[in-house]
């Protein structure tokens, strides 16, 4: 299948059209197009760029819809980045519902909003930022009509919105502007426990980002312990993946204000709440269950190098590390990488940064704080080759 991620998106429905033993002619038929459309689109002389397409050749094809993401889509650079950026800020700033602005465009069904936050999501775990760059604006929009539309349905979309956009801005280096759209989701959320959770994940990733790291402790706990069931042994896996979620959020946070032992005690708590969830679920796209509270162990001990490699080699021997999504095994590469770094062990470094670039290229041409990492191992004497064209290619070093 990895090979296939890296054909174009009509050789990729082409691959799948094959694979579920449908000529051109029946698969048109069942997408209620000609035969024609299929072999252009298959050939590449078509492009597809409507997500409702997608979804409905993904549906028929019966794949996830993230299978047909294109991947060949350019990365986005400190420019293409900072248009990005401000393309959502400016999705930020409209306050159409509020000022009572008529909608320019159809009012999307709540259940197409799901559909598409989903999509969304799907693209994010990808690591496919640019790709999430240029949902984000249009969805946003979408899911603030549908809730001004139907309150209460209409909430869920909204708060997932929120909370994908402050996840991406947090990978693009704004934390500031991560903040709004977080807090935003935590107002829409509220009165509503599993959300006012769900969304306090990435407050507490937000906090961190800032430096405001005892507000992300006291915030984080707050919440773990207002979804925390009143018995762990009769809790939902949903409610024990936020609440362990949380957990790691706020044993993360202690450990940035120098508070080991805090950390330690956090994790343990979300090591028990992990053991029951167990490996290979997502619930509330928190990937929460024994390997990401290893991870997270690494990432505490990044002072402790040996520890910290200690951890991270247990955890990515555990079979749960294939099924975390690439953001998140990217994402904690990368910080073994910097462990590496402090510890002056750069051709380790360059090892773990071509692993990434392996796993999610995107992140790091997208992430400021990958690219400083490209700089400074591509700046010692003997940085690999590889390395080396790599910041070339970013710009830096």
């Amino acid at each position: 299948m990895g090979s296939v991620e890296l054909l174009p998106v009509g050789r990729r429905v082409a691959y799948w059209r094959g694979r579920r033993k449908l000529s051109q002619q029946v698969f048109a038929d069942r997408l209620g197009k000609s035969k024609s459309w299929v072999d252009k689109v298959e050939r590449g002389v078509r492009r597809l760029d409507k997500l409702s397409t997608l979804q409905e050749i993904a549906r028929v094809l019966r794949i996830d819809t993230a299978a047909l993401v294109d991947r060949d889509a350019a990365p986005v650079q400190a420019t293409g980045r900072d248009d990005g950026v401000e393309r959502i800020r400016a999705a930020l700033s409209r306050y159409e519902i509020p000022l009572g602005r008529p909608a320019g465009s159809p009012i999307l069904p709540v259940d197409r909003m799901l559909q598409d936050v989903g999509y969304a999501w799907s693209t994010f775990q990808y690591a496919r930022y640019p790709q999430v760059v240029n949902l984000a604006p249009d969805l946003l929009t979408g899911a603030q009509r549908a809730h001004a539309e139907v309150p209460v349905a209409g909430r869920v979309p909204l708060v997932e919105a929120y909370r994908i956009i402050a996840s991406l801005l947090v990978k693009l280096g704004d934390a500031e502007l991560a903040w709004l759209a977080v807090d935003r989701a935590m107002l829409a959320a509220t009165g509503d426990r599993e959300l006012v959770a769900a969304a306090g994940v990435q407050l507490g990733q937000v906090l961190r980002a800032l430096g405001r790291v005892r507000e992300a402790t006291s915030v984080t706990l707050g919440a773990a312990y207002r979804i925390a069931p009143p018995v762990i042994e009769y809790g939902t896996p949903a409610e024990l993946s936020l609440c362990g979620a949380l957990l790691i959020q706020a044993g993360l946070a202690a450990a940035q204000d120098g508070n080991e032992a805090s950390a330690g005690e956090l994790l343990d708590e979300a090591a028990g709440m992990a053991e029951r969830v167990g490996d290979g679920h997502d619930h509330h796209r928190t990937a929460f269950g024994p390997t990401a509270v290893d991870l997270a162990r690494a990432a505490v001990e990044v002072g402790d190098t040996q520890e910290a490699i200690a951890w991270h080699e247990k955890a990515t021997a555990r079979g749960g590390w294939r099924w975390l999504p690439a953001e998140h095994r990217a994402a904690h590469l990368l910080d073994v990488a910097r462990a590496y770094l402090q510890a002056g062990d750069t051709g380790s470094a360059a090892r773990v940064l071509t692993e990434v670039e392996r796993t999610a290229p995107a992140e790091i041409r997208c992430r400021p704080a990958a690219r400083d990492v490209v700089a400074e191992v591509a700046r010692h004497p003997r940085a690999p080759a590889t390395i080396a064209q790599l910041a070339a290619t970013l710009g830096v070093g």
